[in-house]
């Protein structure tokens, strides 16, 4: 349930002065949720008496005892598990002490079916709730297995803000993530930064032409994700379609400039 972008450009200092004050990816995006899509993932498997591994997109793994208390995760962050009951388990993320997201997962009688009411902390410093729903690809029963969002839409706008970078590069900032990319379009790995990017976050990419982008997102040397950028014709949209590594589907992130 996360989300991030990304950056651009080639030639030399004279050009590429003019060329990033022209470059038609430059300016303010705002998403547009009605025509967006995100496709979730994760795996929960039995990692010894009432411990847990959990995976998420990152793909890296947490083990963590379901005891209700903080332990440490991914990226500098803690993680809890709750048992509520035998069909109900509340997830907590933390960072320096302050709650990032929390979930509190309820199963189907079935089993089949996990409904996820997902809160999560917002650049005011207010916290939103979002109910996604899962389906089971694997496993039998209770939390252990893989699951995959049943819910796709989008239920949040965003803004992305894409800016010259030295001369012949684009930064790519996502206010909603407190990240920014910056890159040339030199086939060189760019490190992220944000309070919230995990370490050893790099980014590189390539112009497929003018209105086209492909980059590559890895986390310690490891493809998080791949993504394509497009502008339409007239310059007034842009879709990104990123596809995180171990996912079925992509998520569709469509843009309006403002």
């Amino acid at each position: 349930m996360k989300r991030g972008l990304q950056l651009l450009l080639i030639v030399c200092l004279a050009a590429g002065r003019s060329w990033a004050v022209s470059d038609p990816f430059v300016g303010k995006w705002k998403l547009d949720p009605s025509r967006s899509k995100v496709t979730d993932l994760m795996r929960v498997a039995i990692a010894g008496a009432n411990k847990y591994n959990l995976i998420f997109n990152s793909g890296g793994v947490e083990t963590v005892l379901a005891d209700g208390t903080d332990q440490p995760g991914l990226f500098g962050t803690t993680v809890s598990i709750t048992v509520a009951g035998p069909n109900n388990w509340t997830v907590v993320r933390k960072k320096n002490g302050r709650t990032l997201l929390m979930g509190n997962w309820k199963l189907s009688e079935d089993g089949k079916t996990l409904t996820d009411a997902f809160t999560s902390g917002q650049p005011s410093g207010s916290m939103s709730t979002v109910n996604y729903v899962y389906i089971r690809t694997a496993g039998n029963s209770g939390f252990p297995g893989s699951w995959d969002s049943h819910s796709e839409s989008v239920h949040s706008a965003f803004e992305l803000q894409i800016q010259p970078y030295e001369g012949t590069g684009l930064s790519f900032i996502n206010a909603s993530e407190a990240s920014t990319k910056s890159m040339k379009f030199d086939g060189k790995d760019y490190p992220r930064q944000g309070k919230y990017v995990a370490p050893e976050s790099v980014s590189s990419g390539r112009r497929v032409n003018d209105r086209t982008l492909e980059l590559i997102d890895k986390i310690k040397g490891r493809i998080a994700d791949t993504q394509r950028i497009e502008l339409s014709p007239d310059l007034k949209m842009l879709t990104v379609t990123m596809q995180p590594s171990g996912q079925s589907k992509p998520n569709i992130f469509v843009f309006d400039r403002e």
